[in-house]
C-alpha cells in the first residue's frame, strides 16, 4: 500500500525530493504519481553552475569548444572580482590576473580531487602569481644566535597535558589581521601576552637597526630585542594604524606599553615541549615552511604537505594558539596574518606528524617584565 496523501500526476522533477507514490497495482509509464505538499509548486532543478561543470568534467576545459570555455572562465572571474572587490588598472592587467586566476583554479580543483586530509578553496589570493605569494612570506632566516632563554622542558616532564587546547576560548587571542602585500609576518608574531592592540607598524618602521627589514622580512626574536631595548612597544592607538608598507619611525612620540623581561626558545623539533609551552605560557610564535601553493589556498581540514621542509626553509612566521585531534590526525592550531578570507577564518590546522612543515622547529615566546 502507498501513502494516503493527495496525488499529482506528470511532474517527474519533484520525484527527487517528494517521493514516488506506490500503487498496489502496476502503473503505466505516464501514470507516475507523486505526493505534493499543499501549496508547493513543482519547478525544474537549477542548472549546475560553471565551476561545478569544470569540477565534474575537468577535461572539458581542454577538449571542449573554446568559446564555451572562455565564457565559463569569464563568468567565474567576474564572480570572483565581485566577491573580493577586485579592480585592475588596465585591460592588460585584467587579462593577466584572469589567466593567473584560471591557473590557480585548476590547481585547487586538482588537489581537491586527490581526497587529501584537507581541502583547498579559491580565496582573495587567487589572482596572485607565485612571486607575489612569496612576498607574503617575510621570515628572514639568519644564522645569528639569539639571546633567548631556553624553555626548561625538563621541569614539565611529568606534566599531564590536556588532549586539546584552544586559547581563543579563553579570550587570549586577538582578532586575525591582514599584513597585505608586505612581508611583515614576523611583526605580527611579536606577541607580548597583552591583549591591547599593539602596533606592528612601529616594529616595521623602527627595528631596522636590530636586523629586521620591514616589508622585506625579519625575525620575531629581533622584534623582542627591540621591545626590550626600548622599554616596551607602542599601542596601535598611540602610534597609528598598520600601513602595509614601510614608514617613518616616530616611536618617541608614542606611549610604550608591554615591557619585556626577556624571551624563551622552545626545544627544536619537540612536540611535547611546544605543547608544554602552549599550556604553561599561552600562544607561541612559530616558523613554518609555507612555500607550497597548497598552503596559500588552504580552506579546512588537517594540512599535511609531504613536500614541506621541517628544518631549513622556514619562510613564514605564524602563531600557534592550541592543538588537538581531528579524524585521528593530531594538529597544531595556527593563526595566520593573511586576513579572515584565508583558511578557516584566518586559521589553519597543521599536522603534527613528523614535524610537518617545521611547526616545532623554531618556536619562541616573550616573557613579560
Amino acid at each position: 500500500m502507498g501513502w494516503t496523501a493527495p496525488v499529482v500526476l506528470g511532474c517527474p522533477c519533484c520525484a527527487l525530493w517528494l517521493g514516488v507514490w506506490q500503487s498496489p497495482s502496476p502503473l503505466r509509464g505516464h501514470e507516475l504519481c507523486l505526493c505534493l505538499v499543499a501549496g508547493v509548486q513543482c519547478k525544474q532543478w537549477p542548472a549546475a553552475g560553471p565551476e561545478h561543470r569544470i569540477v565534474a568534467n575537468p577535461m572539458q576545459e581542454f577538449v571542449g569548444r573554446s568559446l564555451e570555455t572562455d565564457h565559463i572562465h569569464h563568468h567565474l572571474f567576474h564572480r570572483y572580482k565581485e566577491r573580493f572587490g577586485k579592480s585592475y588598472s588596465s585591460e592588460e592587467e585584467h587579462e593577466h590576473r584572469k589567466r593567473t586566476f584560471i591557473h590557480n583554479m585548476r590547481f585547487v580543483h586538482s588537489r581537491n580531487r586527490a581526497a587529501l586530509s584537507y581541502m583547498l578553496a579559491l580565496n582573495h589570493l587567487a589572482d596572485r602569481t607565485p612571486q607575489e605569494l612569496a612576498a607574503l612570506r617575510g621570515r628572514r632566516r639568519s644564522r645569528a644566535p639569539n639571546n633567548g632563554q631556553r624553555f626548561p622542558t625538563e621541569l614539565y616532564t611529568g606534566l599531564i597535558l590536556p588532549e586539546s587546547l584552544d586559547w581563543r576560548l579563553y579570550g587570549a587571542v586577538t582578532p586575525v589581521k591582514d599584513q597585505a602585500v608586505c612581508g611583515s609576518c614576523w611583526s605580527f608574531r611579536g606577541r607580548t601576552g597583552v591583549l591591547t592592540p599593539l602596533s606592528q607598524q612601529v616594529l616595521i618602521d623602527c627595528s631596522w637597526g636590530f636586523g629586521n627589514y620591514a616589508c622585506d622580512g625579519g625575525e620575531e626574536w629581533r622584534a623582542y630585542e627591540w621591545i626590550m631595548k626600548h622599554g616596551g612597544i607602542a599601542s596601535t592607538e598611540s602610534y597609528g594604524p598598520y600601513l602595509g608598507q614601510n614608514g617613518y619611525c616616530h616611536c618617541n612620540q608614542s606611549e610604550l606599553v608591554a615591557q619585556l623581561a626577556g624571551y624563551a626558545t622552545v626545544k627544536p623539533g619537540s612536540a611535547v615541549a611546544l605543547k608544554a609551552a602552549l599550556v604553561k605560557h599561552g600562544p607561541v610564535a612559530v616558523n613554518i615552511d609555507a612555500s607550497h601553493k597548497s598552503f596559500a589556498f588552504y580552506a579546512n581540514g588537517v594540512y599535511e604537505e609531504p613536500r614541506c621542509n621541517e628544518t631549513m626553509v622556514l619562510d613564514h612566521a605564524v602563531l600557534a594558539v592550541g592543538y588537538g585531534v581531528l579524524h585521528g590526525k593530531s594538529y597544531w592550531l595556527i593563526k595566520n596574518s593573511w586576513s579572515t578570507y584565508w583558511g578557516n577564518d584566518g586559521y589553519i590546522l597543521m599536522a603534527m606528524k613528523d614535524n610537518n612543515c617545521g611547526v616545532a622547529t623554531a618556536a619562541s615566546f616573550p616573557i613579560l617584565a
